[in-house]
């Protein structure tokens, strides 16, 4: 079974105090870049693979998907997901998407935002995804880049000249990685952008579209903080197709 580290007390508290979580996806400034990789949702229907607290669930319905099942390993997220949600057409279902088996051909598009770093076998999850897809249906994700991932240290730092740097920690060894982030020992999964990418090719994917998030000047004006997006890229985005 995978962690659950969203379930402890302390993660949760701090994790619901993040923008992204407080405002929803107009917190999260790499949903416009999202909303541009995913197909029209109308008469879909829709698996979104780690939920969280149903924000996406509740978009995709209201611009037109026919169904959604939202998925996650939490408890906490499930319960806030159902009490924010008043739509028949929206399940919410405690799951682990280590172990996770959909029916076959039953949606049109699978979505996830930033959860599949925090699965072991992620070949599996992708042959499982691609069964659970119609033909012609689509495969949307996040995660974390996995440079970010292999940061040696969460900011960057300086040299004596000044000069602002993202040391990277053994990049090429694929493996769990623990970080500290509102509790110690979260446990995360790395792998190379080409480990990545060639699973998703030798499931029998066909990649629409891939890109390195990074912030609009804009963004980085209205939030600061920001800025070290620009340094290096933070989330990797996929879009791909079951043909």
């Amino acid at each position: 079974m995978a962690q659950n580290i969203y379930d402890d007390p302390k993660f949760f508290s701090g994790y619901s105090q993040l923008p992204r979580q407080v405002q929803g996806l107009a917190g999260a400034p790499e949903w416009p870049a999202i909303r541009a990789l995913l197909p029209d949702v109308a008469d879909k229907r829709v698996a979104d693979l780690g939920c969280g607290f149903g924000w996406a669930s509740r978009w995709f319905r209201e611009n037109g998907a026919v169904s959604v099942l939202g998925l996650d390993l939490s408890r906490n997220m499930i319960d806030r997901a159902r009490a924010d949600t008043n739509d028949a057409a929206i399940e919410y279902r405690i799951a682990d998407l280590n172990t996770l088996e959909l029916p076959e051909a039953a949606f049109d598009l699978v979505y996830s935002a930033l959860t599949f770093h925090y699965v072991r076998d992620f070949g599996r999850l992708m042959r499982m995804s691609h069964r659970a897809l119609t033909h012609g249906g689509d495969l949307v994700f996040t995660i974390e880049h996995p440079i970010f991932m292999a940061a040696a240290h969460p900011h960057w730092i300086e040299d004596e000249d000044g000069r602002k740097t993202w040391p990277v920690n053994g990049y090429s060894t694929e493996g769990e990685r623990r970080t500290n982030w509102f509790a110690e020992g979260v446990l995360k999964h790395h792998r190379t952008l080409a480990t990545t990418i060639n699973t998703l090719i030798g499931t029998g994917f066909t990649l629409h579209r891939i890109e390195e998030f990074a912030p609009t000047p804009d963004q980085v004006a209205a939030m600061p903080e920001l800025v070290e997006e620009m340094e290096r890229p933070m989330m990797l985005m996929v879009s791909a197709h079951k043909n």
